[in-house]
């Protein structure tokens, strides 16, 4: 009796150890490169006295090519000499370095520094 059930219970414990597979999928994607494009962005400055300035639109300087006129962007940041963040407007007639990229119409501040 002992020998049947022993038997039985292998019986129905064999398929279950056989059935167990083991599946591996390996993917492999490729993908095109594309040639990398590098531009390069010129910063100049231009030195002179705040004539006109209006907060996060337009800053106007007044230096030896005449009044000059920049566009303040988002990024745009007044900081003094010593590199600190100015929290009050400018003012007509401060001393003011600034430092933009682009030419013509299309200049825009990068950073001003108060030199006063």
């Amino acid at each position: 009796m002992k020998k049947i059930i022993v038997t039985l219970a292998c019986a129905l414990i064999a398929p279950l150890a056989f059935a167990q597979t083991s599946r591996t999928t390996t993917e492999q994607t490729t993908t095109a490169t594309q040639p990398t494009t590098t531009t390069e962005t010129t910063t100049t400055y231009t030195a002179g006295t705040v004539t006109t300035y209006e907060p996060s639109k337009t800053i106007v300087v007044k230096s030896g090519e005449g009044p000059v006129s920049f566009a303040l962007g988002t990024a745009a940041r007044i900081v003094n000499g010593a590199g600190n963040v100015v929290t009050s407007a400018l003012r007509p007639g401060q001393h003011v370095r600034v430092y933009y990229t682009g030419t013509g119409e299309t200049r825009v501040v990068d950073h001003v520094v108060v030199e006063d």
